[in-house]
């Protein structure tokens, strides 16, 4: 599993009238998390840009616990619990205040299309021979890619990613 952690400052703009972080604002807490894991590990957007590769959101889901507030000095957490494969890669986040209180929790599920095409691409062997050495055997098969030991052999696809039927 990889893990990575930055901090971001809650700026007067990002909140609410209430004086919470308005909820908009996590996408975007969340692809900072995102681009900076990537950089830590030597890898740069721009370069998958120049390279004609793009990782578009296919999915994001935030779960707010408590809120965060103007000047409250967060920790976003990083998660790669699983190896990217295919086109795709799960990322999950884990905010906290200062206090270590579990704020808000939430996943993007990324995938990896040609930037010419905007179809799915295979992830880059670059990508995955940096992520590689943070992962165990057991942590290889999660819930991008069911095992048969997970799920039975008639099992349907998940629906998100079901093939189409034709008319």
């Amino acid at each position: 599993m990889y893990t990575s952690d930055i901090q971001i400052r809650v700026r007067y703009a990002e909140t609410d009238q209430m004086g919470y972080v308005y909820h908009g604002n996590y996408a975007a807490y969340f692809e900072v998390a995102r681009t900076e894991a990537f950089r830590q590990l030597g890898i740069r957007y721009k370069d998958l840009e120049a390279d004609g590769v793009g990782m578009p959101v296919g999915e994001i889901r935030t779960r707010f616990r408590r809120p965060a507030r103007y000047d409250d000095l967060l920790t976003v957490r990083l998660l790669l619990r699983q190896p990217a494969e295919g086109s795709r890669v799960m990322f999950e986040y884990e905010i906290y205040n200062e206090g270590l209180e579990l704020l808000t929790e939430g996943h993007t599920l990324m995938v990896f299309v040609s930037t010419a095409t905007g179809r799915p691409v295979p992830i880059p062997d670059a990508i995955q021979n940096k992520l590689a050495p943070y992962f165990t055997e057991d942590e290889t098969a999660g819930p991008l890619t069911p095992t048969s030991s997970k799920l039975p052999p008639d099992a349907p696809a998940p629906a998100a990613f079901a093939p189409k039927k034709d008319k």
